[in-house]
């Protein structure tokens, strides 16, 4: 097993949250002492929040780990323990090798320097000689395509200026271990693709990555395993299928509210929930091909004659992706189960949603949009660039021979 670059344990962060009143002067404070003392100490009374809270972790070289989870949730606090940006109110951080870090523009970079005496600046930062930042700068510059304004100082850059060196210049200088939270959403979608490619470079050059970004497809083209936090505290940490699907489920099911329950009441029939067969302790999650069988419970309260029952399956796009219908169908009041079998789900992985519809006589009697939603984790076994990849995720063999 490889060694350990991060090994972190039990780390918690305590800030306080808000401010009094005051200008922070010595002069003011004391004139409110003097006005009022009670008021005062009640004004600088301030409430503390945790946010990050006993999160344990390692992280092994050479490895590349994904950190996700809603804005507020502890990530950036992480990343800035990991930097040394910040300390850890409780818990211990053990960091071995240069770490390299772009959590935001603007940190890091002195506004009165130039770029280049920024990037000779942070190679110095890194522990790097004059020489070895010589042997990479015109590789940075044009990673970074600032030809024209290497000599400007960086407080006339704009912000996607800024942030093309500040990664070239994180990437190209080669810490052991490389910290990137979110500043890719900064510059334009070309050179958020050669990012990708350079951090890919990165990796598999065996540095360590930790990779913060609410873009989860970046995080399943690039990462071995994703941790997951949550108000602070550690979630759910594993295989990025696992855990980024297990978070796409979260964050879609606590927004949406079953369809058409109340209408359903009225005409006499209501879907109640499904699940699939095999996975008790996942019943809504695909975590390896093969056969699958689904199952929808359904609920008749009055007599349906001559149903049609419709299904269709939807991406995370909302782009329709497989359906199916049945004909002449009669129901008496009970309750029933629908199951559909599939030989394979040839899904690549993500969030897919059920959308099921009962009609009786050519009346809409129940139309429901199943909850939770499908969660697909299996393996990607598509183009690792997502523009290249399709629909379907088919497992496919690969050989080739002299003729």
């Amino acid at each position: 097993m490889p060694n350990a670059a991060i090994n972190a344990e039990s780390l918690s962060k305590r800030y306080q949250r808000g401010m009094s009143g005051s200008s922070g002067l010595l002069r003011d404070s004391l004139a409110s002492l003097v006005r009022s003392p009670v008021q005062f100490f009640r004004g600088n009374r301030q409430e503390t929040f945790w946010a990050l809270k006993d999160v344990s972790l390692e992280v092994h070289e050479g490895e590349v780990l994904g950190l996700i989870g809603r804005n507020g949730s502890g990530k950036t606090t992480l990343l800035k323990i990991l930097s040394r940006i910040t300390r850890p109110t409780e818990g211990r951080a053990e960091i071995r090798g240069r770490v390299g870090s772009l959590l935001e523009v603007g940190t890091g970079f002195h506004p009165e320097l130039t770029g280049r005496e920024n990037a000779y600046l942070s190679g110095a930062i890194l522990g790097m000689s004059k020489d070895e930042i010589t042997q990479k700068f015109d590789e940075i510059v044009a990673f970074a395509e600032l030809e024209k304004f290497i000599d400007t100082p960086v407080k006339h850059y704009s912000s996607g200026m800024y942030v093309r060196l500040a990664f070239a210049v994180a990437a190209h200088l080669e810490p052991e271990i490389l910290l990137v939270d979110e500043v890719l959403a900064v510059g334009d979608i070309r050179f958020q693709k050669k990012c990708l490619g350079k951090m890919g470079d990165v990796a598999r050059a065996g540095r360590t990555v930790i990779l913060v970004t609410h873009q989860l497809n970046q995080i399943r083209r690039l990462c071995n395993r994703v941790v997951w936090l949550d108000e602070g505290s550690l979630q759910q940490t594993g295989s990025t299928g696992e855990v980024v699907s297990a978070y796409e489920a979260h964050m879609t099911s606590s927004e949406r509210r079953t369809a058409g329950n109340e209408f359903a009441q009225k005409r006499g029939a209501r879907f109640l929930s499904w699940g699939l067969d095999g996975s008790p302790n996942s019943p809504h999650a695909v975590y390896h091909p093969g056969p699958v069988r689904v199952r929808f419970v359904l609920e008749i309260r009055a007599p349906i004659r001559h149903g049609h029952q419709g299904i269709t399956l939807y991406n995370a796009e909302r782009q329709i992706v497989w359906g199916k219908a049945a004909d002449n169908l009669d129901f008496e009041p009970g309750v029933y189960e629908l199951v559909y079998e599939f030989p394979y789900l040839p899904l690549r992985p993500g969030l897919y949603s059920w959308m099921l519809s009962l009609w009786s006589d050519g009346q809409n009697v129940d139309m429901w949009e199943a909850v939770p939603d499908l969660v697909v984790g299996t393996d990607n076994y598509q183009h690792s660039r997502d523009e290249w990849s399709g629909y379907l995720n088919v497992p496919s063999t690969f050989s080739w021979k002299a003729r």
